[in-house]
Protein backbone atom coordinates (compact mmCIF):
# COMPACT_ATOMS: atom_id res chain seq x y z
CA UNK A 1 0.00 0.00 0.00
CA UNK A 2 2.27 3.00 -1.39
CA UNK A 3 0.80 6.42 -1.38
CA UNK A 4 -1.58 7.68 -4.00
CA UNK A 5 -1.10 11.28 -5.77
CA UNK A 6 -3.85 12.77 -7.16
CA UNK A 7 -4.85 16.63 -7.56
CA UNK A 8 -1.85 17.48 -5.79
CA UNK A 9 -3.01 15.59 -2.58
CA UNK A 10 -0.90 12.95 -1.06
CA UNK A 11 -2.94 9.77 0.27
CA UNK A 12 -0.53 7.32 2.48
CA UNK A 13 -0.05 5.55 5.49
CA UNK A 14 -0.16 8.18 9.01
CA UNK A 15 3.43 8.85 10.19
CA UNK A 16 3.56 9.21 14.18
CA UNK A 17 4.86 12.68 13.57
CA UNK A 18 0.98 13.31 11.98
CA UNK A 19 -0.34 12.65 15.31
CA UNK A 20 -0.47 16.43 16.56
CA UNK A 21 -2.53 17.31 13.02
CA UNK A 22 -5.21 14.29 13.08
CA UNK A 23 -5.95 15.05 16.70
CA UNK A 24 -6.70 18.77 16.21
CA UNK A 25 -8.96 17.48 13.36
CA UNK A 26 -10.33 14.81 15.46
CA UNK A 27 -10.87 18.17 18.64
CA UNK A 28 -12.70 20.43 16.51
CA UNK A 29 -15.39 17.71 15.70
CA UNK A 30 -18.36 18.91 17.51
CA UNK A 31 -20.28 16.48 16.65
CA UNK A 32 -18.88 13.32 16.71
CA UNK A 33 -18.93 13.55 20.49
CA UNK A 34 -15.69 11.40 21.35
CA UNK A 35 -14.29 13.64 23.49
CA UNK A 36 -10.94 14.19 21.74
CA UNK A 37 -9.02 16.74 22.91
CA UNK A 38 -5.58 18.74 22.05
CA UNK A 39 -4.34 18.84 25.88
CA UNK A 40 -0.92 18.04 26.49
CA UNK A 41 -1.74 15.17 29.04
CA UNK A 42 -4.00 13.35 26.34
CA UNK A 43 -1.57 12.75 23.92
CA UNK A 44 0.16 9.56 25.43
CA UNK A 45 -3.50 8.16 24.99
CA UNK A 46 -2.98 8.80 21.27
CA UNK A 47 0.65 7.51 21.10
CA UNK A 48 -0.82 4.31 22.45
CA UNK A 49 -3.95 4.11 20.20
CA UNK A 50 -1.18 5.02 17.05
CA UNK A 51 0.92 2.31 17.94
CA UNK A 52 -1.35 -0.53 18.48
CA UNK A 53 -3.12 0.18 15.10
CA UNK A 54 0.32 0.62 13.46
CA UNK A 55 1.41 -2.81 14.56
CA UNK A 56 -2.03 -4.35 13.83
CA UNK A 57 -2.08 -6.66 10.54
CA UNK A 58 -5.58 -5.52 10.10
CA UNK A 59 -5.74 -2.06 10.57
CA UNK A 60 -4.40 1.07 8.64
CA UNK A 61 -4.41 4.48 9.14
CA UNK A 62 -3.72 7.10 6.52
CA UNK A 63 -4.08 10.43 5.80
CA UNK A 64 -4.69 12.53 3.28
CA UNK A 65 -1.28 15.63 2.74
CA UNK A 66 -1.70 18.81 0.50
CA UNK A 67 1.27 20.90 0.23
CA UNK A 68 2.96 18.92 3.57
CA UNK A 69 0.04 19.54 5.39
CA UNK A 70 -2.35 16.80 6.93
CA UNK A 71 -5.78 17.91 5.30
CA UNK A 72 -7.58 14.61 5.88
CA UNK A 73 -7.60 11.34 7.49
CA UNK A 74 -9.37 7.66 7.29
CA UNK A 75 -9.05 4.49 9.38
CA UNK A 76 -9.56 0.60 7.54
CA UNK A 77 -9.84 -2.15 9.38
CA UNK A 78 -10.12 -5.75 7.77
CA UNK A 79 -12.37 -8.61 9.29
CA UNK A 80 -13.30 -11.90 8.60
CA UNK A 81 -16.50 -13.65 9.92
CA UNK A 82 -17.63 -17.37 8.98
CA UNK A 83 -20.53 -15.82 7.52
CA UNK A 84 -20.65 -15.06 3.50
CA UNK A 85 -18.61 -18.11 3.36
CA UNK A 86 -15.70 -16.69 5.30
CA UNK A 87 -15.62 -13.62 3.33
CA UNK A 88 -13.34 -10.60 4.11
CA UNK A 89 -14.82 -7.14 4.97
CA UNK A 90 -13.47 -3.59 5.75
CA UNK A 91 -14.66 -1.20 7.77
CA UNK A 92 -13.68 2.42 7.29
CA UNK A 93 -13.53 4.36 10.68
CA UNK A 94 -12.59 7.90 11.47
CA UNK A 95 -13.31 9.68 7.92
CA UNK A 96 -12.22 13.09 8.71
CA UNK A 97 -11.92 16.11 6.46
CA UNK A 98 -10.23 19.14 8.11
CA UNK A 99 -12.45 22.08 8.26
CA UNK A 100 -11.40 24.39 5.85
CA UNK A 101 -10.54 21.86 3.07
CA UNK A 102 -14.32 20.24 2.75
CA UNK A 103 -15.97 20.37 -0.55
CA UNK A 104 -12.73 20.25 -2.19
CA UNK A 105 -13.01 15.86 -3.05
CA UNK A 106 -10.41 14.87 -0.49
CA UNK A 107 -12.79 12.53 1.25
CA UNK A 108 -14.23 11.21 -2.13
CA UNK A 109 -10.16 10.78 -2.71
CA UNK A 110 -10.12 9.04 0.48
CA UNK A 111 -12.80 6.54 -0.06
CA UNK A 112 -12.35 5.56 -3.26
CA UNK A 113 -8.18 4.89 -2.15
CA UNK A 114 -10.25 2.64 0.76
CA UNK A 115 -12.29 1.23 -1.62
CA UNK A 116 -9.32 0.15 -4.43
CA UNK A 117 -7.88 -1.39 -1.14
CA UNK A 118 -10.63 -3.70 -0.34
CA UNK A 119 -10.62 -4.83 -3.75
CA UNK A 120 -6.87 -5.53 -3.81
CA UNK A 121 -7.15 -7.36 -0.87
CA UNK A 122 -9.90 -9.45 -2.13
CA UNK A 123 -12.97 -7.99 0.33
CA UNK A 124 -16.83 -9.16 -0.15
CA UNK A 125 -17.95 -5.78 1.18
CA UNK A 126 -16.76 -2.49 2.74
CA UNK A 127 -18.86 -0.98 5.43
CA UNK A 128 -19.11 2.38 7.59
CA UNK A 129 -21.75 3.79 9.55
CA UNK A 130 -22.17 7.33 10.46
CA UNK A 131 -23.45 9.00 13.24
CA UNK A 132 -27.19 10.12 12.44
CA UNK A 133 -26.91 13.77 12.58
CA UNK A 134 -24.22 14.05 9.63
CA UNK A 135 -26.97 14.20 7.13
CA UNK A 136 -24.49 15.73 4.54
CA UNK A 137 -21.87 13.01 5.25
CA UNK A 138 -24.81 10.77 4.70
CA UNK A 139 -25.87 12.29 1.29
CA UNK A 140 -21.48 12.17 0.91
CA UNK A 141 -21.58 8.25 0.84
CA UNK A 142 -24.67 7.86 -0.83
CA UNK A 143 -22.99 9.79 -3.85
CA UNK A 144 -20.31 7.37 -3.51
CA UNK A 145 -22.17 4.06 -3.77
CA UNK A 146 -22.82 2.87 -0.53
CA UNK A 147 -26.42 2.41 0.67
CA UNK A 148 -28.60 2.34 3.99
CA UNK A 149 -28.81 -1.24 4.73
CA UNK A 150 -28.56 -1.43 8.63
CA UNK A 151 -28.94 0.22 12.40
CA UNK A 152 -25.92 0.45 14.33
CA UNK A 153 -26.08 0.19 18.13
CA UNK A 154 -23.76 0.98 20.78
CA UNK A 155 -23.36 0.78 24.45
CA UNK A 156 -20.13 2.76 25.99
CA UNK A 157 -18.93 1.46 28.90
Amino acid sequence: MSGLVQKDVLIRRARESDLPALIAIFASDAVGGHGDTTASDAYEDYLKAFTAIDLSPNERLFVAERDGEIVGTFQIMFNRTLTGRGGLSMIIEAVQTRADTRGQGIGAMMIDYAVSEARRRGCRLVQLTSNMARQDAHRFYERLGFAKSHFGFKMKL
